[in-house]
């Protein structure tokens, strides 16, 4: 009897491990799953404007960077300055599923219908740089970038402090960014704000160069075979716009900066070098290093944190006589 016991207990013994081993057998995929989740990177899909400037070159190479610092996947695409590409782009980032889509809108409009595709996969969208004109404010999680209204008021600042309490006329040209976008929309009606204190400052022509260096030249030989000599001020919306419209007047024969005054929103090495030349006066920092703030973004929602709506970068404004100290600190 007791050796039949004794067999009975051996067999519950030994069940019992093959149980234990079949158990922890069925709950290694599980910790596998696990893992993988935890070692899996997150990846970002990116729309970028193009390469039409210093500045996007900058803001595209921040970006880059930031994305290896932090471990994240980036699918960078350019769309060329069209906003049909970057439509497609967008498409082709939800089809490829990635964890988040950001872009930077070449034009304010036209993105309603690519936004609710994309929350429909359950992609979450940042805006970056620019904005877009969307009344529905849940098709994207936040807006990180510049207050292009107040760039064009601190230029329009720097204009009145110049022009003090005198009352002779000043003509000013407008060279303007692409139609349609924020940053061209916010720096003329900032601009135009302040300027509006002075009865005696006009906006006599004002057309657009598309942020592009050529295009501003080009823009700049128009108004100065118009009305070349009764041009005081250029405000140009972008520096490379400024550095185009510096050439113009040289081969017109003045002086830049000094027969005609120059104001220019960016803040690149390039302007800093203009400024020290004595052929810019001033420029409007617009800072293109926002790829740690987008990273940050990305990770703080793929943690499930709430971001706030709009997330604005902080800039300042440089002149040339202090452009030579100034500009020891530039980093783009």
């Amino acid at each position: 009897m007791r050796k039949i016991t004794r067999s009975f207990l051996a067999a519950i013994l030994i069940s019992l491990l093959f149980s234990a081993v079949a158990c922890s057998r069925d709950k290694e995929p599980d910790a596998a799953q696990d893992t993988e989740k935890i070692q899996k990177k997150i990846v970002l899909g990116f729309s970028q404007v193009g390469a039409e400037s210093n500045w996007r070159t900058a803001n595209s190479e921040s970006i880059k960077t930031a994305a290896r610092d932090e471990g994240i996947e980036l699918l960078f695409l350019s769309a060329q300055q069209k906003p049909e590409n970057q439509i497609k782009d967008v498409r082709s980032l939800i089809a490829q599923q990635v964890d988040v889509i950001a872009f930077s809108p070449i034009v304010e409009y036209g993105w309603g219908t690519v936004l609710k595709e994309a929350k429909l996969a359950g992609i979450p969208v940042i805006i970056m740089d620019r904005g877009i004109d969307e009344q529905d404010k849940s098709l994207y999680v936040t807006h990180i970038g510049s207050d292009f209204a107040e760039q064009g008021r601190k230029a329009g600042r720097w204009l009145l402090e110049k022009v003090g309490d005198s009352n002779e006329r000043v003509n000013v040209v407008e060279i303007q960014g692409t139609f349609g976008s924020t940053p061209t929309n916010g720096r003329r009606e900032g601009f135009i704000e302040i300027i509006k204190q002075n009865p005696n400052i006009f906006v006599t022509n004002s057309k657009a160069g598309d942020f592009m260096r050529s295009k501003g030249k080009e823009v700049m030989e128009e108004f100065l075979n118009d009305k070349g000599s009764e041009i005081d001020v250029v405000y140009a919306h972008n520096d490379d716009m400024a550095l185009g419209a510096i050439e113009a007047i040289e081969e017109y024969g003045l002086r830049p900066g000094k027969d005609i005054k120059i104001i220019s929103i960016d803040a690149v090495k390039a302007a800093f070098d203009a400024m020290k030349a004595g052929k810019l006066n001033c420029t409007v920092e617009c800072n293109p290093l926002q790829g740690p703030e987008l990273m940050k973004a990305v990770k703080d929602l793929m943690a499930g944190k709430q971001l706030p709506k709009r997330i604005v970068i902080n800039e300042g404004i440089f002149r040339e006589e202090t452009a030579e100290a100034d500009f020891i600190n530039r980093n783009y």
